[in-house]
């Protein structure tokens, strides 16, 4: 392949190649464009390129980065897309060395996500199944509500699900994940009883609109906008709404933090990490260990509760 002759043309050949090759998520290209052009900015303006930034230039970028607020999470993700450039450049021939290969980022700080405990996640499903213009709506947010906390699933994976993987009554979704890698999730009976109820009421609107000249929609869960079905964005909006009617803080919920409060429930329930990490589609289980903070809180609380040493000799005492 010859070498591309500007900065945006490496970009775009290189967003191509992920998108082809690796099935990359739109979003994921998204970011990664986002933080190329970032770069390519600050080498344009010192007379530079991708084609003859060195070792020195990624890290003063990185420095600059750092001196300009970014987060650690922030500066780590330009990093590994910059890397991520310059091998792909590497191995095109674009380049005769990778000046990128020795440079290590600031990581990342290990966060313990967000999450909900049962009884907030039970006043969300209870907001879900009486929040609506109308009770279709009702039936399709208590389907969604009840399909996420059961499964765990992405927003992105939830809300292009394919209709045909809800019939027939199914025990278990076939999803479709990052990079397009398929994996089973199982359901839950509230989960069933709520998607079987939403396919009736789905099933006859579209048979309104075939009759009106429509056609009928592949999603699971249609929209008359340009993606064919729910979007993430209205998604975000209905969590928010159901907290406000839930009685749970707006702040602490989105559809990720649901995805959270399934895993750590199961995990606070006996799930070992390796189906956790399964579930979750998460390629390392490294990901999935931010988790055992659940692990740790209960193991302190066996300790407090059965060991004779951290009782109050008061107590035996008394």
């Amino acid at each position: 392949m010859a070498i591309p002759a500007t900065n945006e043309l490496w970009i775009s050949t290189f967003l191509q190649a992920q998108a082809a090759e690796l099935g990359a998520a739109t979003n994921t290209l998204l970011a990664y464009g986002r933080d190329l052009k970032d770069f390519a900015s600050w080498l344009q303006h010192r007379g530079s390129g991708f084609d003859q930034a060195d070792r020195d230039q990624i890290e003063a970028y990185l420095i600059d980065c750092q001196a300009q607020g970014l987060s650690r999470s922030t500066r780590a993700r330009r990093l590994s897309a910059i890397k991520q450039l310059y091998r792909f450049a590497f191995e095109e021939g674009w380049s005769e060395t990778n000046p990128a290969i020795q440079i290590k980022g600031p990581g990342r700080q290990k966060r313990l996500p967000k999450t909900l405990d049962v009884p907030e996640v039970d006043r969300l499903l209870a907001a879900a199944r009486q929040t609506g213009r109308s009770k279709a709506d009702r039936i399709r947010n208590t389907c969604l509500m009840e399909v996420l906390y059961a499964t765990g699933m992405r927003v992105t994976e939830l809300v292009s699900l394919p209709v045909s993987s809800a019939r027939g009554d199914p025990r278990m979704l076939l999803v479709m994940g990052k990079g397009g890698k398929e994996r089973m999730v199982p359901l839950s009976p509230p989960a069933r009883d709520a998607l079987a109820v939403w396919l009736t009421v789905r099933d006859e609107a579209e048979d309104q609109t075939v009759e009106k000249g429509g056609q009928r929609s592949r999603f699971l869960f249609p929209s008359r906008g340009k993606s064919g079905h729910l979007t993430r964005h209205r998604f975000f909006l209905l969590v928010k709404e159901l907290a406000v009617q839930g009685g749970v803080s707006p702040e602490k919920v989105t559809p990720h933090t649901l995805r959270h409060a399934f895993a750590t429930h199961l995990l606070a329930n006996g799930a070992d990490l390796r189906s956790i990490q399964t579930l979750l589609g998460h390629a390392d289980v490294a990901t999935t260990e931010i988790y055992t903070h659940v692990l740790d809180e209960r193991l302190s609380e066996l300790v407090l509760q059965h060991h004779p040493l951290s009782k109050d000799p008061d107590e035996d005492r008394g």
